[in-house]
């Protein structure tokens, strides 16, 4: 990796609910995609961009984490990373320091909910999905209104 580019740091939006963290990286057409997830909060990033720069960043979030919980979806310009928190409830903010985050860390006001609106009715919050450009047909778990990969292949 040496050789490539210079490390850069993309857009991460991220919402939350009782049970998971959302982190929306804006990363378009990413390969050699890693994510690692430690039981302490840390989470780890890192990706070659599609200008084979390399992208990687680190976060210690705000509570603990269950690694075995924790998911990546990938899209054309989105990778989604869902975080199952060890202790069902609501995080005061996103990262363990007090300190205001870095500039490229926001909201996720698409896919952010208040504690007091979460639904209580037992569904999995991994039915929220991004929205598509297909008509609807197929089981698209595409990123924010765009087709998944293996769709956009063909």
């Amino acid at each position: 990796m040496s050789t490539l580019g210079k490390i850069s740091h993309p857009e991460v939006l991220w919402a939350q609910r009782a049970d998971k963290v959302y982190l929306t990286i804006a990363l378009t057409n990413a390969k050699d995609i890693s994510v690692k997830c430690e039981p302490n909060g840390l989470f780890n990033f890192s990706a070659v961009g599609s200008k084979d720069e390399i992208v990687e960043f680190s976060l210690e979030l705000y509570g603990k984490i269950q690694p075995e919980g924790c998911k990546t979806q990938m899209g054309l310009r989105n990778i989604l990373c869902t975080v199952q928190k060890e202790e069902k409830g609501w995080w005061k903010h996103l990262l363990k320091s007090e300190k205001k985050p870095a500039s490229y860390i926001k909201v996720d006001w698409n896919r952010w909910c208040d504690e007091d609106d979460e639904p209580d009715n037992g569904t999995d919050d991994d039915d929220l999905k991004y929205a598509s450009d297909d008509d609807g047909s197929g089981s698209d778990d595409g990123m924010l209104y765009l087709p998944d990969l293996e769709k956009a292949r063909k």
